[in-house]
């Protein structure tokens, strides 16, 4: 028998590699590929739902209690892992970049003491590029993936979205010793971003359930083994991420929840909560083992914590116009780099694609040159200015400091006098941060000197995010917002005299929060992450309504960062809303193309043609002689998927008449052997090889039919099948007929049956839609969005 092809309707093939649909118009295709590291690739989505056949259920019936209570270990000893792998590469990490940037900055100061100043540029700018140029070349050629923050692609996956290759060991890699490269070689980059990708790495790697090839396939492992905990996981890997880069284990699991997960569950919380917690005490761990003198120039491994507590300020109903100022001037730069950060990288990809790997290369080595002869030049504008009569810094002795770190540099400047551009220019980003956070510092910076870092810094990390190296975008937004939120500060003290309420290291903490809010457009994760990260209780109020109003004024403009990025690699990344013209569309609107399906029990040869043919994930299973008593339809019976059928055929356990019995499967089939492998690398059909008798044998697909699948009549409006779809995390949606005759089944929706440019292509006439949001900038890579 062949199978069946309805010539009504059909749903465009689920996002597989090489999908292509039915349709004859090409506008409609559906291969879908996105930007992933260096090169385009293309997107399956992952399987969150619960398969319920027959094997599934006598799986969960036949397990005892010593088997729940492995499986709830099993979870809980993972999220263990994850947070104690994830602080300890975390904690290497910042004790790599404190000794590597320290011995740098030691060798440089040395020749500067000196007066061979030529010599000790070129010192620091080789250290510079010679360390940039490693990261380089090992996000080109070993790990592109590694290239960027990797937030983008972490909230991607747990949208539903499977990336290729973006949580290999050979990304984690790449990511952890590129990260040391170029945030060591002064790049104006954090090493916060690529630490949640990281965390999500090692979650990832450590959920595949185990492996054949290596023969890791302890029997517990088997729990692991589908989308669903693996997606979990990754979540806890994230918030492990945040935690281990501010030291904020409450931000972390926040993080978690407001920015990269797309789906949470109650369960999830504490998990998360007990991973961040994990990662918090290794932390702590590490600093205390520093402060014995074990780490080298690293002090304490570069994670102090930037504490401005001490006496609470005082504030009043006077300072609510400059903080809602700085929202506003946060919203405004922070959605200006978005847009133009934007724009540069798509320009660079189209230009750099023509150019070859090596122009890669060739870029981050010339945006690593043009950072040193910034940060290494610009402080000899500066004037020398005279030491203050008293130093209320903590840990701050004398002025000027000679070594690597401190407020008062010395520079070139002569003995009671200091160089205020050298202390924000020539330091590592996080020394350059505690600088500005510094409390009892007021006037230590010249007005002029804040604003040539502001403008260096802004400048620099435009260009610097987005070149192929593992780049954070938390550092530079913190630098950026903190120098002017000193400017205020400055402007302030210049209002109200000496007598000013407020101290100007606070007001560069609420600048940070205003560009961080601009920018990424988060509020509760973030007010959580700098309050842990300052230490300071009584700016709550503060920081919530600098967020408030910077992440308000931004929205008008385009929308946050890491979505940008998400559109500009093109990946089919569902959004929490349908957009308002999916109302007027029904289900089966958005359906073309014939239908693929298989009887219960279908020919062997048939199901390998179809296999060899087209790049489904799922088919419809038909009953075709279903008799209700009055007379023989066809009949839905559920969804198969195609890695199910792989195992049926490799298995070969065929029948040799359709009306033999069942497929008997006791004994002869385990659950685990249709669980996901890990790492995508399952069985392919090329890999499957049948003789003649066999083609013409049958197979039961009773066992492995999902009997209960999600469904949704073909008059649902698209925008409430997009909710639902989403909501539940799905990766096929059938659609189903309103009236029991005739075709039992009209369709299937996947991601890409909701992605605006398709339905807009489908249906022309909806772009003139009035609907339409209002923006200043336009989305990247998005059609005209009703």
């Amino acid at each position: 028998m062949s199978t069946p092809l309805f010539s009504g309707q059909h749903s465009r093939l689920d996002n597989g590699v090489d999908d292509t649909s039915w349709s004859s118009n090409p506008s409609l295709t559906n291969k879908h590929l996105a930007m992933i590291g260096a090169k385009v690739s293309p997107i399956e989505s992952l399987d969150y739902e619960l398969i319920e056949n027959e094997l599934f259920r006598q799986d969960w019936r036949s397990r005892k209690r010593v088997e729940i209570l492995q499986y709830v270990v099993v979870k809980w000893t993972f999220v263990f892992l994850v947070g104690l792998f994830t602080g300890i590469v975390a904690f290497g990490i910042n004790l790599a970049v404190e000794n590597i940037a320290g011995l740098k900055f030691v060798y440089t100061v040395n020749f500067m003491t000196s007066e061979r100043f030529v010599l000790a540029f070129l010192v620091y700018a080789g250290a510079n590029t010679i360390l940039v140029m490693l990261a380089a070349m090992l996000c080109v050629y070993v790990g592109p993936s590694a290239a960027g923050s990797g937030i983008p692609e972490v909230k991607a996956y747990l949208n539903g979205v499977d990336t290729p290759n973006v949580f290999s060991l050979n990304t984690l890699f790449v990511k952890v010793i590129g990260s040391i490269g170029s945030v060591a070689g002064g790049l104006i980059v954090g090493k916060e971003g690529p630490l949640v990708h990281v965390g999500a790495c090692i979650a990832s790697l450590l959920g595949q359930g185990g492996s054949v090839r290596y023969g890791m396939t302890w029997k517990w492992l088997r729990y692991l083994k589908n989308d669903r905990d693996r997606r979990d996981l990754v979540t806890c890997g994230a918030a492990a991420g945040v935690a281990a880069a501010f030291r904020a284990p409450v931000g972390g699991v926040l993080f978690a929840l407001e920015e990269v997960t797309s789906w949470w569950r109650g369960p999830l919380l504490w998990r998360a909560f007990f991973t961040t917690a994990v990662v918090a005490v290794v932390i702590r761990t590490g600093i205390v083992w520093c402060k014995h003198g074990n780490c080298g120039l690293s002090g304490e491994g570069g994670l102090i914590i930037f504490d401005i507590s001490g006496n609470p300020d005082d504030y009043g109903l006077q300072e609510l116009l400059p903080v809602i100022i700085l929202g506003v001037v946060g919203g405004l730069l922070g959605s200006l780099f978005n847009q133009i950060n934007g724009k540069i990288i798509m320009w660079s990809n189209g230009w750099l694609k023509k150019k070859g790997k090596g122009a890669k290369i060739v870029q981050a080595v010339v945006v690593t040159l043009i950072t040193s002869v910034c940060s290494f030049g610009l402080p000899w504008l500066a004037k020398c200015q005279p030491c203050p009569k008293t130093l209320g810094i903590p840990g701050e002795a004398t002025c000027p400091t000679y070594g690597r770190t401190g407020n008062f540099k010395s520079f070139h400047c002569p003995a009671d006098t200091y160089n205020d551009l050298a202390g924000l220019f020539f330091n590592t980003n996080d020394d350059t941060i505690r600088n500005l956070f510094s409390k009892g510092t007021n006037g230590e910076f010249a007005f002029s000197s804040l604003i040539i870092y502001l403008v260096t810094s802004y400048s620099l990390a435009l260009l610097t995010y987005g070149i192929a190296v593992p780049s954070g975008l938390f550092v530079p937004a913190i630098l950026c917002g903190a120098t002017y939120g000193r400017i205020m500060g400055m402007a302030m003290k210049q209002m109200y005299g000496t007598a000013g309420p407020m101290d100007e290291g606070i007001y560069a903490l609420l600048g940070a929060a205003s560009f961080l809010g601009g920018s990424m457009r988060m509020t509760v994760s973030l007010c959580i992450i700098l309050l842990e990260l300052t230490n300071n209780l009584s700016l709550l109020p503060l920081i919530m309504l600098v967020l408030l109003v910077s992440k308000t004024v931004g929205d008008g403009f385009n929308d946050a960062l890491y979505h940008l990025h998400v559109q500009i690699k093109d990946i089919p990344f569902l959004e929490a809303h349908p957009l308002p013209f999916m109302r007027h569309l029904t289900a089966r609107d958005a359906i073309t193309g014939p239908l693929v399906w298989f009887s219960v029990i279908e020919r062997v040869g048939t199901i390998l043609e179809v296999l060899h043919t087209t790049k489904h994930n799922a088919f419809p299973v038909v009953d075709d002689n279903f008799d209700d008593g009055k007379n023989q339809r066809p009949v839905f019976c559920g969804l198969v998927l195609r890695s199910h059928l792989l195992v049926l055929l490799k298995k070969k356990q065929f029948l040799e008449r359709r009306e033999q019995g069942g497929l008997q499967h006791d004994g002869t089939f385990s659950p685990a052997e249709f669980a996901k492998p890990g790492s995508g690398k399952g069985a392919k059909i090329h890999d499957i090889h049948l003789d003649i008798a066999e083609e013409e044998m049958f197979l039961d697909l009773h066992p492995v039919t999902n009997t209960s699948p999600y469904t949704v009549v073909e008059t649902m409006s698209l925008a409430k099948a997009y909710t639902l779809f989403r909501q539940l995390g799905l990766r096929h949606l059938c659609v189903m007929p309103k009236s029991s005759e005739g075709q039992p089944i009209l369709g299937l929706l996947t991601r890409h049956d909701f992605m605006p440019n398709y339905l807009l292509n489908l249906h022309p006439s909806l772009r003139q839609s009035n609907h339409r949001k209002i923006h200043a900038f336009p989305s990247f890579c998005s059609p005209t969005q009703p």
